[in-house]
């Protein structure tokens, strides 16, 4: 039997610099790949200009229709001055190229460090951009993207595992568990009542976040999506309790100059925490046949893995039982 190669493993160097060069850049012949699992991402050095950044999108992830809605969400903010990092256009105002079977955006290169998270004016920075986002982000929905809901990030995550990944001797505990857990989060959400989802940037974690003249520039919005707003704070907390709810409660002080926050979305960190980790595993699992994963991810997808995610994933159970985070 022939081994069918991966699609990014035809991503020779001379396809990036050609489909670079496809756009009317000349390129200098350097180019280096950026930490990217999902799509393969490199910065390539242009003559006599600063480099730029090249993203080569996963073949069959998005449909053409949810990329560019991504991209038109992102000059939307930056039409109103919000520090985000959007895509080039050409001289025909497209964003999204295709260069043999790839499809392909341009980006400027943003320098800058992670947020400091124990900064009063980082977090308080953070929250208004935050803010800012969401306004517009409600302002109307998407219409290609999909919503961050239950069966996705759940049912669906779960019905991978257990089909073809979690070892024999703990399909029974990870099946009881993840049943627990989904009981869990349909009676918060039902409980909850109507969800209101807008437009948010969903991967909202402090890599996705480059701080620079005193400003937090956001990047990344490929995993933008439908989803409440807690969806983009609740990743930016970290630390113990006391930490988080002090954190929280900065972040909510800028956010609220910009968009009013619903603080009854507080009780609905853990769900969507819990529907990330399970999301998450999946998402290895459904990657698994990239040469890229196996070699970056080695842990994955071993006895130990699972024995430890399970573990977490009982203790994400208990923190359902614990008080709510609150604004101090």
């Amino acid at each position: 039997m022939v081994e069918i190669a991966h699609p990014f493993e035809r991503l020779t160097p001379d396809s990036i610099i050609e489909a670079v060069e496809s756009q009317g850049f000349v390129c200098d012949g350097r180019h280096f790949p950026l930490n990217s699992y999902e799509n393969r991402v490199y910065q390539v050095g242009i003559e006599e200009q600063p480099p730029i950044i090249a993203k080569f999108y996963r073949p069959a992830r998005w449909s053409d229709e949810q990329i560019v809605e991504e991209h038109v969400f992102c000059y939307e903010l930056l039409g109103q001055e919000i520090p985000i990092v959007a895509p080039l256009k050409n001289a025909d105002g497209q964003s999204l190229f295709k260069f043999s079977e790839f499809r392909f955006a341009l980006y400027p290169r943003q320098g800058g460090r992670a947020p400091e998270l124990d900064d009063c004016d980082h977090l308080l920075m953070l929250g208004r951009c935050l803010g800012r986002i969401h306004a517009l982000g409600a302002s109307r929905p998407f219409i290609y993207r999909p919503r961050l809901d239950i069966q996705s990030y759940g049912y669906d995550s779960i019905a991978l595992i257990q089909q073809a990944f979690i070892p024999e001797e703990l399909k029974v505990a990870y099946s009881t568990l993840t049943t627990d857990l989904m009981k869990r989060i349909e009676s918060e959400m039902c409980a909850y009542g109507e969800i209101c989802y807008i437009r948010t940037h969903s991967d909202c974690h402090v890599g996705n976040v480059l701080w620079r003249d005193d400003a937090p520039f956001f990047v990344d919005f490929d995993d933008t999506r439908m989803a409440p707003a807690i969806q983009d704070i609740w990743m930016l907390l970290s630390g113990d309790r006391i930490s988080q709810q002090l954190q929280l409660s900065t972040i909510i002080e800028g956010y609220n100059e910009f968009y009013s926050f619903d603080v009854k979305q507080l009780r609905l960190i853990e769900v969507f925490r819990t529907l990330r980790m399970l999301h998450y595993a999946a998402w290895l699992a459904r990657r698994w046949q990239d040469p890229a994963f196996p070699h970056n991810f080695p842990w994955f997808n071993t006895v130990r893995y699972w024995s430890e995610h399970i573990l977490e994933l009982r203790e994400q159970l208990a923190a359902f039982d614990e008080p709510v985070l609150h604004i101090v």
